[in-house]
């Protein structure tokens, strides 16, 4: 599970980072609401805890953009005010839980495992676009006009993985926690064999995007030619 942890108190952070990574956890740190909702328009993460009192744009403005942009990510609203309309306000917001500092980090934990037991939202009829092709979630099924092909499980994740980031370079280690999982022991040509394979889906419904190497770092899925 990836967490992205959004908190200007550093010393917390570290803390709640360093737990969180003891307990198998990849944790994400940034320190204020600009980097926070640039981190959540990526939606590479599982779970956001998010502190509300932040510099720049307050956790409040960042769940409200969030929820405005349809990100569905979860998140844990961290605040020391405890008011009763704060935290009406809060999940009101679009937050899925409160919890209040100072806090055990057993508490945290609990209500990490409560929301990880929650059913995932699905939607049968989701779709995904990017320049000339269309993936749909459902049937696992990469589409342009009338040419369309079926995915495998893993391929399916690994292209709505590239086409929630387009234009931008996803390193290998990203990429390995999200399509495989964090701590997944796999190894590195197990990627580069799914990426030969999704360039030859593309090359099926005769897309005129490219999986572009970013040689030493990762990949990058982008418009090679025009429509």
């Amino acid at each position: 599970m990836r967490i992205l942890l959004v908190e200007d108190d550093r010393n917390l952070s570290d803390s709640l980072a360093f737990q969180l990574e003891k307990e198998g956890f990849t944790v994400d740190t940034c320190f204020d609401g600009d980097d926070g909702l640039h981190w959540t328009e990526q939606q590479i993460h599982d779970l956001i805890l998010l502190d509300r009192m932040l510099p720049g744009t307050d956790g409040i403005q960042v769940l409200e953009k969030m929820r405005q942009e349809h990100i569905s990510t979860p998140v844990i609203l961290i605040t020391a005010l405890g008011g009763l309309n704060d935290k009406i306000e809060g999940l009101d917001s679009g937050a899925d839980d409160y919890i209040v500092k100072p806090f055990a980090f057993e508490e945290l934990m609990a209500r990490i495992r409560c929301i990880n037991r929650r059913p995932k939202q699905w939607d049968g009829n989701k779709s995904l676009a990017f320049g000339d092709i269309t993936f749909y979630d459902a049937n696992k099924q990469l589409a342009k006009e009338k040419m369309s092909c079926t995915l495998s499980k893993r391929e399916a994740d690994l292209m709505e993985l590239f086409i929630r980031n387009p234009d931008q370079v996803l390193p290998r280690e990203v990429i390995l926690s999200r399509v495989w999982g964090p701590g997944a022991d796999v190894e590195d040509g197990n990627l580069d064999n799914y990426i030969h394979f999704l360039r030859r889906r593309l090359k099926t419904v005769d897309s005129c995007l490219v999986i572009k190497t970013i040689r030493g770092i990762g990949y990058r899925l982008e418009n090679g030619g025009p429509f």
